[in-house]
């Protein structure tokens, strides 16, 4: 009788301490996701922008037609590899995903603003100088996003890694989780906006 105690004992100690490792990891998991959605608030901003910003270099830059599209086209891609990325922001795929068209996107806005610099008219537009700023200053809100974000994957795969939370990690389906980082060194700084 009393081994039978001791083995129904055991087994709810196992039990209990199963579901405070799963409990932790959906807690972790929700401070990541939760984490993403500060990076899309600032992402939908940004790609919000991008179109007025185009729009109003149009007039100005009649023979960089091409620049133009390519930013609205990176744009485009960049806003849907985001939409993927909300729906699962652990998923390591959907993140690659998302950093290498933010990557594209940011690479097409340096080449506008680069090519800007020869338009002084557009450099003087008052509307062009105000989502300059604004652009600059969501990039500035989605670099802090960013970080915050890549603290909480962090530690969202630091405690899905221990042991012996490793263990049941794989079991209850938690895979591990890809920060959102910028690959290339000239990436890591926001577009230089200068009207």
């Amino acid at each position: 009788m009393n081994a039978i105690i001791t083995l129904v004992i055991i087994l709810v100690v196992v039990i209990a301490w199963s579901v405070g490792i799963y409990n932790k990891l959906v807690t972790f998991k929700n401070r990541l996701k939760n984490a993403f959605a500060q990076i899309d608030v600032q992402l939908k901003r940004r790609y919000d922008l991008i179109p007025n910003l185009v729009e109003t270099a149009k007039s100005y830059m009649e023979h960089e037609r091409e620049t133009l599209e390519a930013v609205i086209q990176a744009r485009n891609q960049a806003q849907q590899a985001e939409q993927k990325a909300a729906d699962q922001p652990d998923d390591p795929e959907a993140m690659q995903n998302l950093m290498g068209a933010e990557q594209a996107l940011t690479g097409s806005l340096g080449k506008l603003f680069a090519l800007s610099e020869n338009y002084p008219d557009l450099k003087a537009n008052q509307n062009m100088m105000q989502l300059s700023e604004e652009l600059s200053s969501t990039e500035n809100k989605v670099a802090f996003a960013r970080q915050a974000f890549n603290d909480a994957v962090m530690n969202y795969n630091t405690y899905r890694e221990k042991f012996p939370n490793v263990m049941f990690a794989g079991v209850f389906g938690f895979s591990p989780a890809q920060q959102f980082k910028i690959e290339s060194p000239e990436e890591r700084e926001a577009p230089k906006v200068s009207f």
